[in-house]
């Protein structure tokens, strides 16, 4: 997921994506516990969607709209 296409979702729709993504995330942490993981990448990659989703968020609840991506 890009920093784009997560600005221009919706704050409803980031917080819908961000439940399903800490799901996903549960579950991918369960499959590595019972060594069912097949890519460890998996893992980072979620986490960090989910980081870009909190970082938004936190700008909405600010107020600070960041134009450019700089």
């Amino acid at each position: 997921m890009r920093i784009n296409d997560v600005r221009a979702m919706s704050t409803q729709e980031l917080k819908d994506e961000l439940y399903s993504l800490q799901e996903r995330l549960f579950d991918l942490r369960r499959k590595k516990a019972v060594g069912g993981l097949e890519r460890g990448e998996d893992i980072t990659d979620v986490r960090k969607d989910i980081a870009r989703i909190n970082m938004i968020l936190r700008e909405r609840e600010l107020g600070h709209e960041v134009e450019g991506g700089k």
